[in-house]
């Protein structure tokens, strides 16, 4: 009964680091799209208005300082998808973190009920045969009571014809 027991709570064990595991790899995955959203969002913001800015600045100048504007809010835009990218990069590596290890306290708890189990079965097992000994003790008592014990005179012969004395 203890070994279903231990089973059961390895299974349930099991299942839960896996869900919990699982959880946690879909919220990094969700926190490192997020990051990136705003990381991309702030980047297109801040050149628009980087850009918007030097326009203003210049006023009606054209050619060169147009260029350093958009060559600025390009490598911003490149600057911010590269931190985006490291974040998802981090936040993939965290997942994969947590589900090795959800992996081990899984496979340590099965472990934990299996050494469970075979315990249980020993403790059974020499459980069973102090009841097979005690009902066979019981069972020589009432033959013993009824004189159908193998070890009373009556029942020695009745039992062993060949050791009759006959001759």
């Amino acid at each position: 009964m203890a070994s279903q027991d231990q089973t059961c709570r390895a299974g349930e064990a099991k299942g839960q680091a896996q869900e919990k595991a699982g959880e946690m790899l879909d919220s990094m995955r969700d926190k490192a799209q997020q990051g990136k959203d705003n990381a991309s969002e702030l980047g297109h913001s801040a050149a628009h208005d980087a850009a918007h800015e030097k326009k203003d600045q210049t006023g009606s100048e054209t050619g060169a300082a147009g260029d350093k504007i958009s060559g600025t809010a390009q490598a911003t835009k490149e600057k911010t998808s590269e931190t985006a990218q490291a974040a998802k990069e981090k936040a993939v590596g965290a997942a994969q973190a947590t589900k090795e290890k959800a992996a081990e306290m899984s496979e340590a708890a099965k472990e934990t009920a299996e050494a469970g189990k075979e315990k249980t079965g020993g403790i059974l097992q020499q459980t069973g045969e102090q009841v097979k000994s005690m009902a066979q003790g019981a069972a020589d008592a009432v033959k013993h009571t009824f004189g159908m014990a193998e070890g009373t005179d009556e029942n020695k012969d009745k039992d062993h014809p060949t050791k009759r004395d006959d001759h």
